[in-house]
């Protein structure tokens, strides 16, 4: 079955994509491109997922680079595809042939580019990255290349939309003290509960930074299980694992 890839104009002219499940190798409850190497799917079935996104990229599986994610504020600055795989939750390179990959699976992937300067950018943002800087400190790497924040363009990818994310007063209460402001990501869920806009919280940090252009590809992760792993709809549905989504770009 063929890949399917999103693309966003915002991007262009450089090859990127945010690869639903469409076209997989892995069956069960990873049907489909499950990429991620931490779950407990087939280790031979994610390696030729992850091949055939390298295949899509026009690039070697060996370039197609990610990294050790902890929902931290990291970065790795990537110089060849040489390296030991990092812990970060964000990549930048200026090198050319490499293609930077971020697994999801509710959390916003932020692929980010520089065209004139030849500067790329993939970030893992769940609520706990965005919070702590992933962002900014993605920009900041990537302006330590050449990259001006005037001239990068994001795009988030698949991410779980506001509708679909419930959490309690103590999570409101988080953002709260960093910015009173933040309550305008909130609105009234169930019971003692609350709404987080997870990408609007993205879109508003990436676009306080200074980004030529921020916007979101429109597609929420935990409403179409055919389509999208989701870590929240597994924990709803009582699964043991759930499968990443990846989302890579290159220069």
């Amino acid at each position: 079955m063929t890949l399917e890839i999103l693309t966003s104009d915002t991007l262009s002219p450089l090859r990127h994509g945010f690869f639903p499940r469409r076209g997989g190798a892995s069956s069960g409850i990873f049907a489909g491109l499950n990429c991620g190497a931490g779950s407990s799917d087939q280790a031979d079935s994610v390696q030729l997922n992850r091949a055939r996104v390298a295949e899509a990229m026009a690039v070697a599986p060996a370039a197609l680079l990610t990294a050790h994610q902890t929902h931290s504020s990291r970065v790795a600055v990537i110089e060849s595809n040489a390296a030991a795989r990092a812990e970060a939750d964000a990549m930048v390179t200026a090198r050319p042939g490499l293609a930077l990959g971020i697994l999801t699976a509710d959390c916003m992937p932020v692929l980010l580019a520089d065209t004139e300067a030849g500067v790329i950018g993939a970030a893992h943002a769940g609520w706990r990255g965005a919070l702590d800087g992933v962002l900014e400190n993605t920009l900041d790497a990537m302006q330590g290349l050449g990259a001006r924040r005037s001239q990068v363009q994001a795009v988030i990818g698949p991410s779980i939309s506001q509708r679909a994310y419930e959490v309690g007063p103590e999570f409101l209460e988080r953002f709260m003290a960093e910015d009173p402001g933040n309550s305008r990501f909130f609105i009234n869920g169930s019971a003692e509960k609350y709404l987080f806009d997870l990408v609007g919280f993205g879109l508003y940090r990436l676009r306080a930074a200074g980004v030529a252009e921020a916007c979101w590809i429109g597609a929420c992760t935990y409403a179409e299980p055919a389509r999208y792993f989701s870590y929240r709809r597994s924990v709803h549905e009582g699964r043991a694992d759930y499968g990443r989504l990846i989302s890579v770009i290159r220069l």
